[in-house]
């Protein structure tokens, strides 16, 4: 059951006294994944060679992979280094891509396939839109060069969660593959086999599971991962390599995160406990609800809709009051006890509020309240955006 204000369950502050982390990941963690990491583990060893095949069945369960077509690679690494792995191990070298783009995640895969050196075009929706099924339909039937379609499942720079079904249908329709960045969504959002299809789909440790940083991982169709072979411009971010030597040994083929890998187990054993993906997104799409109404209350607007705000990150336009300065706001929040994110729009200025980790609608209340607070502080007494931001939003929007 999620632990939401539904349930009347308070989840535990931080034992440290360490400021929530209001971000996409890393993210404020559970005080018992933390302790985890207090014991050291032999990389050789055959409890962590036993630790390494449990959290691949955890994940292979929470994808919903009933029938074993496919299997869980974890990469050391950030989870940009499992998206590099996945491009340079699933696309062809004479492949070509189509990268959806609504925000920084999607112009970085087409920068990594530039590094790569995989031919790629896109389709650019900018900061406030998703791309569509029918828009990538019309992409696909006018290139048939196009062998692969490649999204971010939520694109936490604007906090967007882009619609994988009517996408998915689209690419497979047209005989194409699919590849996920599902970083900021895997084990909160549906994003399972039975979901929507892919050959491929990534996430982190330090996301929706609440582990910490230190690797990322790949589950991906076998049959892939078998034609993977030999493809990897990398030594290290080859995917097939690390497939066949862990299922040949059991092992990582690099010094593993170990202390990462049982704080993850840990995590593994909550997110079960909370009731797998439709627990946790629950008890984060009651964040997201809590912390955007009292924000909207204070006078703050979302970037987004409400259609297409996500369980993850909210995106808020800065206020046009001219005491108002992100610097000290953030500064304030933080005093207060909460750290905030910085926005990644051009046309206007904005931040950006988390709604994942270890916290729950109280917390959210509590967020809001600071919020009050240090507006109050800077003489701000309106959140009211610049007309500019709601004409710029409205114009997109239609």
């Amino acid at each position: 059951m999620p632990a939401d204000a539904k349930t009347n369950d308070v989840l535990e502050a931080p034992r440290l006294g360490e400021p929530y982390l209001l971000t996409p990941g890393p993210l404020t963690t559970a005080f018992s994944v933390k302790e985890a990491m207090l014991r050291d583990w032999g990389s050789w060893d055959g409890d962590f060679r036993g630790m390494t095949a449990e959290l691949r069945r955890e994940l292979l369960a929470i994808a919903g992979d009933e029938s074993g077509q496919y299997d869980c690679v974890p990469m050391q690494g950030s989870g940009s280094f499992s998206v590099e792995a996945m491009l340079g191990s699933f696309i062809p070298r004479d492949g070509k891509v189509l990268v959806l783009m609504n925000g920084a995640y999607g112009q970085r895969i087409a920068q990594t396939l530039k590094y790569l050196g995989r031919a790629h075009v896109s389709i650019d929706k900018g900061d406030y839109m998703p791309p569509r099924g029918s828009e990538v339909a019309a992409a696909l039937d006018a290139d048939p060069a196009i062998t692969h379609v490649v999204v971010v499942h939520c694109e936490t720079s604007s906090g967007i969660l882009n619609p994988l079904k009517e996408i998915s249908e689209a690419v497979y329709s047209r005989g194409r593959k699919l590849l996920v960045d599902s970083m900021s969504a895997f084990g909160a959002v549906p994003a399972g086999v039975g979901d929507f299809r892919y050959e491929a789909i990534v996430s982190s440790a330090n996301k929706c599971i609440e582990g910490v940083p230190g690797f990322g991982f790949v589950i991906a169709r076998k049959s892939e991962l078998e034609a993977a072979k030999d493809r990897s411009n990398s030594l290290s971010l080859d995917v097939h390599a690390q497939w066949a030597y862990m299922n040949k040994t059991g092992q990582w083929r690099f010094t593993p995160p170990t202390h990462v890998v049982a704080a993850f187990l840990e995590a593994l054993r909550l997110h079960r406990k909370e009731g797998g993906v439709a627990g946790r997104g629950a008890r984060y799409a009651n964040n997201r609800d809590v912390m955007v109404a009292g924000m909207r209350q204070l006078g703050f607007e979302t970037l987004l809709g409400d259609e297409w705000l996500s369980p993850i990150i909210v995106t808020f336009f800065s206020p046009a009051h001219p005491n108002f300065s992100f610097e000290r706001f953030y500064e304030l929040m933080k005093a207060r006890g909460f750290i905030i994110y910085p926005g990644k729009l051009t046309v206007v200025d904005s931040f950006r509020i988390g709604c994942i980790g270890q916290m729950d609608s109280h917390v959210m209340q509590k967020v809001v309240a600071a919020a009050a607070e240090s507006l109050a502080k800077m003489g701000v007494d309106t959140a009211t955006p610049p007309a500019l931001a709601l004409a710029e939003r409205a114009r997109l929007a239609a």
